[in-house]
């Protein structure tokens, strides 16, 4: 069988780290904002170049948050994808804020500049980016009109840890940013967690009070918070795996071009990488307008497989009499073609070729 990710090679390599960090912090009953939390958002901002990297519980609280920081309230509305995990969307509603869901680039997946100026009204108060399956959106061009129009940006990154645009991180061009550490993340932990990082003190300063209960002195509650902390062990991991988090991406960026490059002369899309940043794979997704034969092929030789998104937001269930009569052509197209393959840092490259040649098969006959 091969998996979509191999959790357990990468266990076993930093295995005697990792078990060694998680019997100190038992040992020093330091469980909740510990000194491996604080030691963890110090590396982290230093990695990712900003001033405050605060830790949270998952990477939905941490969009959340970050909106919530950044005074988005109800009746704003925040601009975003449609071709994206519900979470994005449902931070925004937390809030009381409405999304708007733009269209996409049929090549990168992501949102577009232009796409984002049309759907600019007087209620518009954030963008909100999703640097999909690890491509970096346009950042730079965003990040002008998010300022030409006095508009919050708060970079959803849950895909895109140690991804690049101009030599720059990810999460370090907004107001605030969000990092998902669920476990199949590029920078995964041994269970939820996220982290919001910014560069304003004040921002900062709220974040530190919303994930702890409102409170920035204990039992001294300012505002309504939440209760959305990162733990010990949880930073133990991520602090042995942010060691390598480089070599982990180019090992995947490794896989995906050797995918791409055994694949070229199928009929079939592979992902196209822009130049304008850094692509870290946290998927690597394809179109194809033979999906189900593709998968129920994979399916039977034991070959991991996804669907990254079948349904976009706008017509989920949840949405679609809210966004009833919304056509957004693009999204709807490659939620319709759209497949992943496994990638992992241990991924090998006879695996890729076994995987190649099951699908293959399938399109040569």
């Amino acid at each position: 069988m091969i998996p979509m990710v191999n959790l357990k090679a990468q266990y076993v390599e930093i295995k005697d780290e990792i078990e060694q960090g998680i019997a100190e912090t038992i040992a020093n009953c330091s469980f909740i904002l510990g000194p491996n939390v604080q030691a963890f958002e110090k590396e982290a901002a230093e990695y990712l170049g900003v001033k405050h990297a605060i830790g949270c519980a998952s990477g939905t609280d941490a969009i959340h948050l970050a909106l919530r920081a950044e005074g988005i309230t109800e009746g704003d509305e925040v601009i975003t994808s449609a071709f994206t995990f519900i979470a994005t969307a449902e931070a925004i509603e937390y809030v009381g804020a409405k999304p708007v869901f733009v269209d996409i680039d049929a090549k990168t997946f992501n949102i577009t500049v232009e796409n984002i100026e049309k759907a600019i009204t007087s209620k518009t108060k954030a963008v909100m980016p999703v640097h999909l399956f690890g491509q970096p959106v346009e950042l730079a061009k965003i990040k002008a009109l998010c300022d030409k129009h006095n508009l919050k940006l708060i970079e959803d990154c849950a895909q895109s840890f140690g991804a690049r645009v101009d030599g720059k991180q990810t999460g370090a061009f907004g107001h605030a940013s969000g990092f998902s550490f669920f476990p199949s993340k590029n920078l995964g932990a041994f269970g939820d967690g996220g982290l919001v990082v910014t560069n304003s003190d004040e921002t900062a300063k709220m974040l530190k009070m919303y994930r702890n209960h409102g409170s920035d002195v204990r039992y001294y509650h300012d505002v309504i918070g939440y209760n959305s902390r990162l733990d010990d062990i949880q930073a133990v991991v991520l602090r042995a795996k942010l060691k390598r988090i480089d070599q982990y991406n180019q090992a995947r960026r490794h896989a995906a071009h050797l995918y791409s490059e055994l694949m070229a002369d199928l009929p079939l899309t592979t992902p196209y990488e822009d130049g304008v940043g850094e692509h870290v794979y946290h998927q690597y997704t394809l179109l194809s307008d033979r999906r189900d034969e593709i998968i129920q092929a994979l399916q039977n030789k034991q070959i991991g497989c996804a669907v990254y998104y079948p349904v976009p937001l706008h017509q989920q269930n949840v949405f679609k009499k809210q966004y009833a009569g919304l056509s957004l052509p693009v999204t709807e197209s490659v939620a319709a073609n759209c497949f992943s393959l496994p990638i992992c840092p241990s991924l090998s490259d006879d695996t890729i070729k076994e995987i190649v040649a099951v699908i293959s098969d399938v399109l040569s006959n």
